[in-house]
């Protein structure tokens, strides 16, 4: 059988090598971002489980875990906080999407020396918050006016950052304006003929969309960010208006592929357009609201999303509130319940359960016992996975 290191670089291997070579060595940080890294890995290994609660089928990120919920300004211009990356999307068992966070918060937890009394008693409590939205039939949304708790003072700091922020954060004055910082760990120099080709077709795409017309890319970068898309193709774009010469936008592409689901996911999806047009829809479907600018890109044959990057845009930091009990219920309270809201809101498309059998299954307590020991057990394979991968990952640094 092939090891867990193998089986990493196999699935890694029609990716850009120098950015999958980024990918291995951030996977070694810790046990956590590992998981992050290999949600492949994850639904493989749970193909192989005989005796896994049933449960219906609903629309689901398919990568959901603690890192994967954020704020982001809606096309309503209004900040929301709600689950963020559907890269992996697809119509599947809503126990699966279940099972991921709560394996999420075993592994994460774990790696910030949370007790495991403590984790097990914040599991119940996802698990018990989920099913009761569940029950209630009834999808929640979280923005500043309805926040509570930590999401609320998260949201009300971010609401003051401005556009003027992000143009500091990404962007530097040279003598002809300004040009995306390039530091080679988030940011990265994209090739001349490249980049080129690049303005000439996001520049034809601002000449046709309205209230865009103004702007023109002023610079480009690739762009690395999170654990599992590293090695796929991204690029951040600054754009200025032409007419308003100190007002920036920065948007980003970011490639679609095939859901790492597919090889193991038994239930008919539905004929998508491309990979980008199954993100976006499934987007669509469970967000209350979606991100700005959200829309399909095609470039040299590839399938993007596009969307725009925004001041506020940011996550929770665990590491912060981890000694802090009350704000870890709250937040973990609120992902419950965007969870399972995001399942009722998408009820009933396209072979999604409809809503009055999400109801009735929230109501059941016989999977949810089953669910969290799965999830438990699952979250020691995966620090016993992570301790052989950087062993691995360390003999072959020796054999390049």
């Amino acid at each position: 059988m092939a090891s867990v290191f193998e089986r990493i670089k196999k699935f890694n291997e029609n990716r850009l090598p120098d950015m999958v070579q980024l990918k291995m060595k951030a996977m070694t940080e810790n046990a956590f971002r590992f998981f992050r890294g290999t949600c492949h890995l994850f639904y493989e290994d749970l193909s192989g489980v005989k005796k896994f609660p049933p449960s219906p089928q609903t629309w689901i990120c398919g990568d959901l875990h603690l890192e994967n919920f954020g704020s982001f300004k809606g096309n309503n211009r209004m900040e929301y906080f709600d689950l963020n990356d559907f890269d992996e999307s697809t119509l599947a068992p809503c126990g699966w999407e279940v099972a991921r966070m709560l394996t999420s918060i075993y592994v994460g937890l774990s790696s910030l020396e949370i007790k495991l009394n403590d984790i097990d008693e914040l599991a119940e409590l996802f698990i018990n918050q989920y099913a009761e939205t569940l029950r209630l039939g009834k999808a929640r949304y979280i923005d500043p006016r309805t926040a509570t708790g930590i999401v609320h003072k998260f949201l009300k700091n971010i609401k003051k950052r401005k556009e003027k922020d992000l143009i500091n954060k990404l962007a530097y004055t040279e003598e002809g304006g300004y040009a995306i910082k390039i530091n080679n760990l988030t940011h990265f120099k994209v090739e001349r003929s490249l980049k080129k080709e690049l303005k000439q077709a996001l520049n034809s795409w601002l000449n046709k969309t309205e209230r865009l017309e103004d702007y023109k890319v002023k610079d480009v970068a690739f762009r690395v960010a999170g654990t599992g898309s590293i090695g796929c193709k991204r690029y951040m774009f600054m754009l200025q208006d032409s007419l308003i010469k100190n007002k920036f936008i920065f948007v980003e592409l970011k490639e679609s592929r095939q859901s790492s689901l597919n090889p193991y996911n038994k239930i008919k999806q539905p004929s998508w357009l491309s990979q980008a047009d199954r993100v976006i829809a499934v987007k669509k479907r469970m967000q209350n609201v979606s991100p700005a600018l959200l829309s399909t890109f095609d470039f040299q044959g590839i399938n993007y999303v596009l969307q725009e990057m925004q001041p506020i845009a940011d996550k929770v930091n665990f590491e912060t509130i981890a000694g802090n009990r009350k704000d870890l219920r709250s937040v973990l309270t609120d992902m419950a319940t965007l969870t399972a809201s995001a399942q009722l809101r998408s009820g009933g498309i396209q072979g999604s359960a409809i809503i009055d059998e999400l109801t009735v299954f929230g109501a059941e307590e016989d999977w949810q016992t089953g669910l969290t020991l799965y999830a438990k057990n699952y979250a020691q394979q995966v620090i016993k996975d992570y301790g052989a991968y950087v062993v691995d990952y360390k003999k072959s640094l020796l054999d390049i």
